[in-house]
């Protein structure tokens, strides 16, 4: 069923309390200019760990990092520095991945739970600041699952 929509693979990462948070993110989507929606699953400790007024980095992964999206999607950030020979800059506590398609800071502004998932997180970002890689295209879904 996944490849029945687009979904591009975005990673999800900020920095709190000196410690470095971060997950990969298929359903997200944009829902107005300034404005983004992201699904967190309730098992991830990015997800727990957010609280509103939190400032995010969403990067949508170009074609070629597809092994920073298994990094970031196939292990829990308890068990594994995701980090771990990555490219990253900080924008305030929002990190972002060097070389993304896409590159957007944002600030956490509403958390809730959806009644299809009711212990997942529903996550509406505000865009504070956006960088956009021209050269590049975006990586989506099915060119992981079609590896």
């Amino acid at each position: 069923m996944e490849d029945k929509i687009l979904q591009g693979v975005n990673v999800v990462s900020y920095k709190k309390e000196d410690k470095k948070y971060g997950m990969s993110c298929a359903w997200a989507t944009q829902v107005d200019y300034d404005s983004i929606l992201l699904l967190i699953g309730s098992q991830s400790e990015t997800g727990n760990n957010l609280k509103l007024g939190d400032k995010v980095g969403v990067s949508a992964l170009n074609k070629e990092q597809i092994k920073i999206a298994l990094a970031f999607g196939n292990t829990h950030s308890l068990s594994f520095d995701k980090f771990k020979n990555i490219d990253y800059f900080y924008e305030d506590s929002a990190i972002l991945i060097k070389d993304a398609k896409t590159n957007l800071v944002c600030e956490v502004i509403n958390i809730s739970h959806p009644k299809c998932s009711n212990k997942d997180h529903l996550i509406e970002c505000k865009i504070l600041k956006e960088f956009e890689n021209k050269n590049a295209e975006f990586l989506s879904m099915v060119d992981i699952h079609n590896l």
